[in-house]
């Protein structure tokens, strides 16, 4: 829902009652200056400096003396202006990126135990200032006085028509079209940074689960991050024979307990007691697998987690709520996602997760898994990971084959190179990426860092455990090396660095699932058969089904916070179970036979991201035409340099470029079908 700015924002928007004179005295004078060529540059200038100027940045006569300086109204000094815009907010972005790293670094990854100062440096943002100053000093007006400020409508209508030139004009000034006050921003990091450090400490010690008969079903020293570990250990219990069923149910109601805050606080991240997660009892634990036994008399209960999961969701919607006043064209967090930085509307990117939810190749998907498990689907079947070819063995042999080979995150930084080899990558090429990347054991599950100039290395953080990377964390690397090698070839190959990187996150997402679905590949572990290229094009349909419907629930989510901006932290987590019920029960209750299901909102992203859910199914479907290509041209790596230095243009542009067909869900579609069939459905 797109909400108005206030009176008070308007006004505060408004240009002063002297703007209009001076404006039009200005335009007469540097026509005649610079002749009548500048003039449509000149009224959009002046025009863009309205919206921003303010009483404290001077008077009539300031902003006219200004002006004059600072037009540039020939191509040479336009030229000249440009070229050192463009280096310095280069240089500005490497250097606060340096700065943002050691601020979050023992938040990040783990290093120890964290202190109450660790949270506070990892809240702090020493660029928060950054645009206050640039617009206190009037850098930011000069840019806004001489580059456009372009709509999503005018890059979609009259992109594809631009020179490269034009893009990096626009990108440029994109820098400073809000002129939000620092401590709005300041507040965003707080905020976010908390609700990142709750979910990177939120894991489950699942040696500490108990079954009705009071067994262990999960070996020790098994500790998994909520969501990310808990649903990959689902995916692994497929493989794991007639036990891994019930192993799948606990872990079900483990998140669902998660999800409806039923979850003991006490049963969160503490090796120190037991809990059976039907029953919901909590008491000390008999066994020590983290060397932090129980002490004796320790007394527990099971007083549920007081709904901290949609508190932090609340802080993190209401600092972003601060931000609208300041942003009259997207005046709603939910408009600057879509239209700023996905750069797609909002309807376009619903329609296309509800086209592939509501397709027959849906239903006919969850037939043949039905089939292929010998029993109903359970609502964790959104999961489903039995249509990849699986080498053989238990998921304990595979982590003991990845502990072996990556002891450590440097024998995986090391193995960079051979790794991109077999993917397709040149090894002159994999040499250069594997000296751009650095490796870092996470606290959470896992992330990647972009380099913001050039030579600044991308970062690459997944969860390794003291007895070295498990299979989970190595496919985690995968996926956050594929948007390294994405963020090193978007930032250092692009032609002009105002055009790094990509036009939305889906594409760095894109690149990311293409190389992780190599996972068993890079270990010399593929199986493959005469319907191996079928089954992974049902099993890339099958993750993009589960994740439209998780998006779809953080949209509804966010529309239902603006509705309701002074909810309680309980009314948000009964709207977000209701949400997520609504959508289950549209489009999945037809597939699996069960109604009213809240799985779909165990999301972390849901609580420590803003509006970011919906980049991973867009993600999917590129990442699937990219594949296509890659697959079509017969050189990987070639191909995914090309694509990924064509830069921060339009998605339909760039999907144009890499492919020959705008984004879409349309190939992933006809692959199903043509799956389906090979499969005998």
């Amino acid at each position: 829902m797109a909400i108005p700015p206030s009176s008070a924002a308007a006004a505060e928007t408004a240009p002063p009652a002297w703007f209009h004179d001076s404006a039009a005295t200005l335009e007469k004078e540097l026509t005649a200056k610079y002749g009548d060529p500048a003039r449509a540059r000149l009224q959009r200038g002046l025009r863009q400096l309205g919206q921003f100027w303010k009483a404290e940045d001077g008077d009539a006569a300031t902003f006219e003396a200004f002006v004059r300086a600072n037009f540039a109204g020939d191509q040479a000094t336009l030229d000249a202006v440009f070229t050192r815009f463009r280096r310095l907010l280069e240089k500005l972005g490497g250097h606060f990126a340096d700065i943002r790293y050691e601020l979050r670094r023992q938040g990040d990854l783990e290093l120890g135990p964290m202190l109450p100062m660790d949270e506070m440096a990892a809240a702090y943002d020493a660029s928060a200032h950054l645009t206050d100053d640039c617009f206190a000093n009037k850098l930011a007006f000069v840019v806004l006085l001489n580059f456009p400020l372009t709509t999503l409508q005018e890059r979609m209508v009259e992109g594809d028509k631009w020179s490269r030139r034009q893009w990096a004009e626009a990108r440029l000034a994109e820098h400073f079209g809000k002129r939000i006050p620092a401590d709005i921003i300041q507040g965003m990091g707080q905020s976010q940074t908390a609700a990142e450090i709750y979910i990177s400490q939120y894991r489950i010690c699942m040696h500490h689960l108990l079954d009705s008969a009071g067994q262990r079903p999960f070996p020790p020293k098994l500790r998994l991050v909520a969501h990310w570990n808990l649903r990959d250990e689902i995916k692994a219990q497929y493989a794991a024979g007639p036990d891994g069923l019930a192993k799948q149910k606990m872990i079900e109601r483990v998140l669902e307990r998660i999800v409806d805050q039923s979850i003991p606080q006490a049963a969160i991240n503490n090796p120190q007691v037991d809990w059976d997660p039907i029953s919901n009892e909590v008491k000390p634990s008999t066994v020590d697998d983290f060397g932090t036994p129980a002490p004796s008399g320790l007394k527990v209960t099971n007083a549920r987690e007081p709904d901290t999961r949609y508190a932090m969701l609340l802080s993190v919607f209401r600092a972003c709520k601060r931000v609208d006043p300041y942003s009259p064209t997207a005046p709603t967090l939910i408009a600057r996602r879509f239209e700023e930085d996905r750069q797609m509307s909002e309807a376009r990117v619903k329609g296309m997760l509800e086209q592939v939810l509501a397709s027959p190749q849906f239903a006919a998907v969850g037939r043949l898994i039905e089939q292929r498990l010998g029993r109903p689907l359970e609502p964790f079947d959104i999961w489903y990971d039995g249509f990849r070819p699986r080498p053989a063995g238990s998921e304990a042999q595979l982590d003991a084959t990845v502990r072996k080979r990556y002891p450590t995150a440097a024998s995986y930084r090391d193995d960079i190179p051979n790794i991109l080899v077999k993917l397709g990558f040149r090894p002159d090429r994999a040499a250069y990426l594997g000296q751009m990347i650095e490796v870092e054991s996470a606290r959470g599950a896992g992330h990647a860092v972009r380099g913001e100039m050039r030579g600044q290395k991308a970062r690459l953080r997944t969860h390794i455990e003291p007895a070295g990377m498990d299979f989970k964390s190595f496919n985690v690397a995968l996926h956050e090396m594929g948007h390294n090698v994405e963020q090193t070839f978007s930032a250092n190959e692009v032609d002009d660095t105002l055009l790094a990187g990509i036009p939305n996150t889906a594409f760095t997402e894109g690149f990311a699932m293409v190389v992780q679905g190599h996972d068993f590949e890079m270990l010399g572990l593929a199986a493959s058969d005469a319907q191996a290229g079928a089954r992974t094009t049902l099993n890339d349909f099958w993750a993009t089904a589960e994740i439209s419907g998780v998006a779809l629930v953080d949209m509804a989510v966010w529309h239902w916070m603006y509705d309701h901006p002074n909810a309680t932290p309980a009314e948000l987590k009964e709207a977000t179970l209701d949400a997520a019920r609504q959508v289950w029960n549209r489009y999945y209750a037809p597939v699996f036979h069960r109604r009213d299901v809240t799985l779909l909102a165990v999301y972390s992203h849901l609580i420590c991201e803003t509006l970011y859910l919906p980049d991973y199914p867009v993600g999917h479907m590129i990442g699937f035409q990219i594949e296509e290509q890659m697959k079509k041209n017969g050189h990987f790596g070639d191909e995914f340099e090309r694509m990924a230095k064509f830069g921060n243009v339009g998605p339909d542009q760039w999907m144009i470029n890499a492919t020959g067909a705008p984004v879409g869900p349309e190939a992933l579609l006809r692959a199903t079908e043509r799956a389906l069939t090979i499969m005998g459905k």
